[in-house]
């Protein structure tokens, strides 16, 4: 087995309101939770990455927390989260949950108290005077010209104090001052609490934010949102991220409990990750990336404006990724989560001919890449965007914000719909579907959020019962993880590099060659067996299609071979 022993496992992200709700208030719930985790022993996976649960405002679906140490009513108790953790470990799997520590809520007692001038938790958050010449509070006064992630300013004007505080995110989501040690403190000190309570790690939400580059100043405007500044490297990647991370690691005691941690990072790059995730360099075990989510995405501008996305594009960013960090680092593996459109949607075919084996196809390139890979919640049912046809259909805070100024730039209502279908973070949080009621099992009442009407076809009762479903290819994908050290260690090596229906590359480890092709297409596709190993020697481990042809592939087909090179 690779050690530590993460780099062997496969992780399954549950975005709790949208799981499974226990009493029946249309929101998901910890008890739900807990309800489902034969299913999820079932499936194989070794890690549940659970969303937010903190006692939170909601404003953006708990990522904007009031209280660290305490769980939101809306899901559980703490009693709850014990029973899950006793009921993960019961089954041979881990908890890991989510650190949301470069901001807060503004309802949090720190961010209350810090809003008197005179108190010493003034100094916990990142507050500014009025730009100078500027009477504070009117137009263009903001300490800088940055603009939020959500679109808008970056500053909110405090009328008690006459001064601006710093948000990345919601003006409900104030930025914390990483740079005063007693923040640190208290933030290690709730993550010690919470390991001490049974959680087997953490990922960290946007964690390369925490370091700000000071003195903090205007940054290049942003063609289109004149006079805003939205340019990541003004705030990413900060002088002191490392010096943080590492202090974090040892105060909490993340290697030397062997505890999971992975950061969110915003436009982090090859380089600033093989930092991040050496090993001897004691900060993380591995960073999600972003690159390959913004292939279909015009470049420079919004995940809002749209793209088709270009196969070998893809192929490359992810070779890019194998090769730099295969010495040093690791990779995660994912296609989808609570920010992000279903893959099988974006980059896969959703129609009722090739949704399923689109579904297998996509599973089939991650699962056999180097590194860690997660599963988000449906994903290993073939779950689909929500399909959603008006802005009142909507939850989620950043679309309405783009809704909002989409239209104020005078960008038509169709145009802005069509955008927030394809890459709405709604399209992630629709509730799971578990059978074909009239909502999906997930609950008995109206649900937070709309059901995606094409649950009755797609939902874990029918996967379950059919053995050629999304459901079991993923199993079996999971279990090759967990029986073959090639998947887990082999050296990767892309193939056909420029083929744009192809998707082929192989792993190799210790006289075995591992090969994995897909067509990633509607059409037939013969294989340039030239370009190739030859496959008529090789074991197939796992295919989509009943009758695989060494030389063509069937639309959407995948397939893994194992080679013994001694023998070829």
């Amino acid at each position: 087995m690779t050690s530590p022993w993460w780099k062997s496992a496969v992780v399954y992200q549950i975005y709790p309101r949208s799981f499974a709700d226990s009493d029946h208030d249309g929101i998901g719930d910890l008890p739900g939770i807990v309800s489902r985790l034969d299913y999820l022993k079932q499936l194989g996976v070794d890690v549940i990455w659970l969303s937010p649960v903190y006692r939170s405002p909601q404003d953006d679906n708990g990522y904007d927390i009031s209280d660290y140490n305490d769980i939101d009513p809306t899901f559980g108790t703490l009693a709850d989260v014990d029973e899950l953790i006793e009921g993960l470990h019961a089954r041979g799997m881990k908890l890991v949950m989510d650190l949301v520590v470069n901001h807060t809520s503004d309802e949090h007692p720190w961010f209350v108290e810090s809003r008197d001038p005179a108190s010493d938790k003034r100094d916990w958050y990142i507050w500014r005077p009025a730009r100078e010449g500027f009477e504070p509070g009117t137009e263009g006064a903001e300490p800088t010209n940055w603009g939020s992630f959500f679109l808008g300013k970056g500053w909110e004007f405090d009328p008690r104090s006459q001064e601006y505080y710093l948000h990345l995110f919601s003006p409900k989501q104030p930025d914390l001052n990483w740079e005063n040690p007693a923040v640190r403190e208290a933030i290690y000190d709730m993550m010690r609490w919470w390991v001490d309570r049974g959680v087997d790690g953490f990922r960290m939400d946007v964690i390369n934010l925490i370091s700000k580059t000071y003195p903090l100043v205007d940054g290049p405007v942003t063609p289109g949102f004149e006079p805003l500044c939205y340019d990541p490297s003004m705030v990413t990647d900060g002088p002191r991220v490392e010096e943080f991370l590492k202090e974090m690691n040892r105060e909490v005691g993340i290697d030397a409990k062997e505890l999971f941690s992975v950061g969110e990072m915003v436009m982090v790059d090859v380089e600033h990750a093989r930092r991040y995730t050496d090993p001897a360099n004691g900060e993380l075990g591995m960073v999600f990336t972003f690159e390959h989510m913004s292939l279909d995405q015009q470049p420079g501008l919004s995940k809002f404006d749209l793209k088709p996305l270009h196969l070998p594009d893809l192929k490359q960013n992810l070779a890019l990724w194998q090769d730099a960090l295969a010495e040093v680092g690791w990779n995660s593996l994912y296609w989808n989560n609570h920010d992000q459109p279903r893959v099988v949607s974006r980059f896969g075919d959703d129609s009722d001919e090739f949704r399923v084996p689109s579904a297998k196809a996509l599973g089939t390139v991650l699962h056999m890449l180097r590194g860690t890979p997660y599963i988000y919640q449906g994903e290993e049912l073939g779950m689909t965007n929500a399909g959603f046809l008006s802005i009142d259909e909507y939850n989620d805070i950043e679309a309405k914000r783009f809704h909002e100024l989409a239209l104020s730039l005078g960008i038509s209502e169709w145009m802005i719909l069509i955008a927030l279908a394809a890459k709405s973070r709604d399209n992630a949080r629709t509730p799971m579907h578990w059978d074909d009621s009239d909502h999906a099992g997930f609950t008995s009442r109206s649900p937070w959020l709309s059901v995606n009407s094409n649950h009755r076809e797609i939902n874990a009762a029918e996967a379950l019962a059919d053995p050629d479903s999304v459901f079991y290819h993923y199993r079996r994908l999971i279990e090759l993880r967990h029986e073959l050290a090639i998947v887990r260690e082999g050296r990767f090596e892309l193939m056909l590099p420029d083929h744009e229906r192809i998707f082929a590359y192989t792993r190799q480890l210790d006289g075995q060659l591992l090969v994995v092709v897909a067509n990633w297409s509607q059409e037939y596709v013969d294989l340039p067996t030239d370009e190739l190993p030859t496959l008529t020697e090789a074991e197939l481990l796992l295919g989509s299609h009943a009758s695989a042809s060494h030389y063509q592939l069937e639309p959407w087909e995948s397939r893994i071979y194992l080679l013994d090179l001694a023998k070829g």
